[in-house]
């Protein structure tokens, strides 16, 4: 049993506990908003597990709700929560007031029964493993109405290891499959450069000049040990859809295809 978990029943009132305003400078979104969520991709060592257990337990000015999506896998990125959960509803409740669960299999069963809980949580961050194509999920949110009702992409945020991601963007797949290295950077309105103290400056700057013609809307932001500053990666409002039908005019019909 992880020493930095512990579980408690929600509040009678449905609310969660009050904290005073002074703790956290940002606010919940009102009544009637949706609720923002975040889609972490990245290969895995790319450092999604780090920048998570950060959020779950090192910061405490945001409360999350942070949902691993496997996609009815084994998990690859084992450890990332510390038991394996049954249902949505038993979530694993952090010290900081952040929350995190597994999603096995269906990932719009999940949000819609955590639709209920939403308004207790800054945000939700989604994060992928490491194969994972964000495109279904981008398609979902946008599509379904039982989703768009609840919540919306706030921002699709993309770890790139700095010593390795040349070789995911390298790497030739058979005819028809996608790159999913690719894909990720071109979807994305954040990169996070990470583990930039690995690489000399010159490494640097070509892969970001590379990472640039990729996806020329995305925001780069450098980091080491996947220290993200949560202010620019969470409730930004940055999804770009034109950055998606951009490098994928036929993302929609494309979807469409696929569900068929």
């Amino acid at each position: 049993r992880h020493p930095a978990i512990r579980r408690h029943p929600p509040p009678k009132d449905g609310g969660r506990p009050k904290r005073p305003d002074t703790e956290r400078k940002f606010t919940m979104a009102e009544e009637t908003a949706t609720t923002p969520i975040t889609v972490v991709t990245g290969f895995l060592g790319a450092g999604k597990t780090t920048l998570v257990n950060y959020i779950l337990k090192e910061q405490n000015e945001w409360k999350i709700a942070v949902l691993e999506n496997e996609f009815g896998e084994v998990s690859i990125d084992d450890g990332l929560v510390a038991e394996s959960l049954d249902a949505p509803e038993d979530l694993i409740t952090m010290d900081n007031g952040c929350v995190c669960c597994s999603v096995r299999g269906d990932l719009i069963r999940t949000l819609g029964q955590l639709a209920k809980r939403r308004k207790e949580f800054d945000a939700i961050l989604l994060e992928t493993t490491g194969l994972a194509d964000p495109a279904p999920i981008v398609y979902t949110v946008q599509t379904n109405p039982k989703m768009s009702d609840n919540y919306h992409i706030d921002s699709i945020v993309c770890l790139a290891d700095c010593k390795h991601i040349n070789q995911h963007l390298d790497e030739v797949k058979p005819e028809g499959a996608v790159n999913e290295a690719q894909q990720q950077v071109a979807f994305a309105d954040k990169i996070l450069l990470n583990k930039i103290d690995l690489v000399t400056d010159d490494e640097k700057t070509k892969l970001k000049s590379r990472l640039g013609k990729l996806n020329q809307f995305a925001t780069i932001i450098e980091t080491e040990r996947s220290k993200a500053p949560l202010d620019q990666i969470l409730k930004s409002d940055s999804f770009n859809m034109e950055s998606i039908l951009t490098y994928d005019p036929n993302f929609f019909e494309d979807q469409e295809e696929e569900k068929k």
